[in-house]
């Protein structure tokens, strides 16, 4: 999987349409800020894989590139699998008590 940094954009994002996202403008306008400008996230009222893989912070075609698979099998795939900055931050808080609890005082 490619580092976060790598697929963060920062991009300048075009400022979102309060009549498409409502309260949530200020913070898809905050998430385009990191990555890149959303893409819509519903067609014909049907949730679309490409707005749950942005919104997981994923690189874009990540799963929804991915040859063969369709709509259901992508949103189970996004569904099931883990945003990479909640792992990040799992991992900086859990591996300093790992390293304790196993006799090591410092985490390399």
């Amino acid at each position: 999987m490619p580092s976060q940094h790598q697929h963060l954009g920062g991009a300048a994002a075009q400022h979102p349409d309060p009549e498409q996202w409502g309260p949530y403008t200020a913070a898809i306008t905050r998430w385009e800020r990191l990555t890149r400008p959303a893409p819509a996230p519903t067609v014909e009222g049907r949730l679309r894989p490409e707005f749950v893989e942005w919104m997981q912070g994923l690189p874009a075609g990540w799963v929804t590139h991915t040859p063969g698979l369709g709509r259901p099998a992508a949103l189970t795939l996004l569904g099931n699998g883990v945003v990479p900055q909640q792992a990040q931050e799992a991992l900086r808080l859990l591996l300093p008590e790992f390293a304790c609890a196993h006799g090591e005082h410092t985490v390399r």
